[in-house]
């Protein structure tokens, strides 16, 4: 990285990304996806650590690839097509987001611990920083944003 000092030209030690690290896969819903978007998302990690030198502790990625399951898992379950998984990080967060076909928004439920199932939203709510629903041209999109701080 050059740095600039009183219009001298400093060479620093390394070279940071300035741009987020941003990757996507495209899923069938055929069966296994759920289970390769969980595994995507694992190298995702990888390479964040190494190209932004991030600390993603065992903790903190469990969280991430819990939001990528859920996500995903409401994609396959709920549209009626193929679903686009996208992650961006940098050092500090890792975005969570899923295009779906399905224009019908997710709900989240109140707490009921004696519901069975439905708590997909609930749990993505209890991981991420922020979390937010938007409608796009072909369906809508789920974006979650998870801190890369101690889990």
């Amino acid at each position: 990285m050059i740095d600039y000092l009183d219009g001298d030209v400093v060479q620093t030690a390394f070279d940071v990304p300035v741009e987020p690290l941003r990757r996507a896969a495209h899923y069938t819903g055929e069966p296994g996806c759920i289970a390769e978007a969980r595994a995507f998302a694992g190298l995702f990690l990888e390479q964040l650590k190494t190209e932004w030198c991030a600390t993603v502790g065992a903790g903190v990625a469990g969280e991430v690839l819990l939001v990528v399951s859920e996500l995903v898992t409401n994609a396959d379950r709920h549209s009626n097509g193929p679903y686009i998984l996208e992650l961006e990080g940098t050092d500090t967060t890792v975005t969570v987001s899923v295009c779906d076909s399905s224009v019908a928004l997710p709900r989240r439920f109140p707490r009921d611990p004696a519901r069975v199932g439905r708590h997909g939203l609930e749990i993505v709510h209890a991981v991420a920083a922020q979390v937010s629903v938007e409608r796009v041209p072909v369906g809508k999109r789920v974006r979650a944003v998870v801190g890369l701080g101690d889990a």
